[in-house]
């Protein structure tokens, strides 16, 4: 069985691309028996559980996860913390779904989490952002909120950045900075009425397909608005994620053993552990002139 991908909510599991993409699993998360149930069958029918997690650690759904890890002392429960808006983290848990119907054993496809995220452009069109909190905002723009009609374009993944829409027509349009490789867009929402996402964004990014998806439930909490339509593009042809994951070395987690790419075991959450020292020049100097017969220049 593949390993398997959870989210913690309905709205975060987008549909999969062929047959070949397993589901995406939504464990019971509302008292802790059933979540303590749940999460044991699921590692006992596949093996491990990579778990994508909203990177706001206070909240109730976070702390229930960590504290079913603990009890049941598992070492096969990944809890993956990403910082993505929700329309994004659905993203990244279908990229994932689709790269654990391939060879990637359980602790690279835990730890690919965290460098599939810097490839999606996540993003969203608002018609205020006077209580927007996550993505820094200039006091010109919060005072340009309360505007009738004013409209602002954020991208809060992988590089923050906001424009104001609308203003001007054609060339002159601001635009976010877009990703330079192919990718495919989703959008959800319709508030405000604007199909600046699918008319002007999508083609100046060069998107080579656009989807529209249902909302999220968290995107208004998380935007602090909803008047929004959230975007979010990333790579969707499997043989792409997979030569980029693949192109990445693989180390050992000292700590747990299972395999990783980059930093840090998706699983464990060990830092890689650091290479063997290296003699500096300057004590390897003082081996020879101590190995120099006496006398000798």
């Amino acid at each position: 069985m593949p390993t398997a991908i959870a989210v913690t909510s309905p709205d975060l599991v987008l549909p999969p691309h062929d047959r070949q993409t397993p589901p995406a699993v939504v464990p019971p998360l509302d008292s802790l028996e059933g979540a303590l149930t749940a999460l044991h069958a699921l590692v006992e029918q596949h093996g491990y559980v990579i778990a994508l997690l909203p990177a706001d650690t206070g909240s109730p759904v976070a702390q229930r996860l960590h504290t079913v890890r603990s009890v049941l002392e598992s070492d096969r429960i990944a809890l993956v913390e990403v910082d993505l808006p929700p329309l994004g983290l659905a993203l990244l848990s279908q990229q994932l779904r689709q790269l654990s119907a391939c060879d990637f054993s359980p602790g690279v496809l835990a730890s690919s989490a965290r460098l599939l995220a810097h490839y999606i452009y996540a993003g969203a069109l608002l018609g205020s952002v006077a209580k927007l909190d996550r993505v820094p905002v200039s006091l010109k723009s919060h005072a340009k909120s309360w505007v009738p009609g004013a409209q602002f374009a954020v991208l809060a993944n992988p590089r923050p950045q906001l424009v104001r829409v609308g203003q001007t027509a054609g060339a002159g349009e601001p635009l976010l900075a877009g990703p330079e490789f192919g990718t495919r867009m989703l959008v959800a929402g319709t508030q405000p009425p604007s199909d600046w996402v699918a008319t002007t964004l999508a083609p100046a990014w060069q998107v080579q397909a656009v989807a529209t998806v249902p909302l999220p439930a968290q995107s208004p909490r998380w935007w602090g608005t909803p008047r929004l339509a959230e975007f979010a593009a990333g790579l969707y042809d499997v043989s792409v994620l997979y030569q980029l994951v693949s192109s990445v070395r693989r180390e050992e987690c000292h700590w747990c053993g299972l395999e990783l790419i980059g930093d840090r075991c998706g699983f464990c959450a060990a830092p890689l552990a650091p290479p063997p020292e290296l003699p500096t020049p300057a004590v390897r100097a003082a081996s020879s002139v101590r190995a120099l017969p006496r006398g000798a220049t």
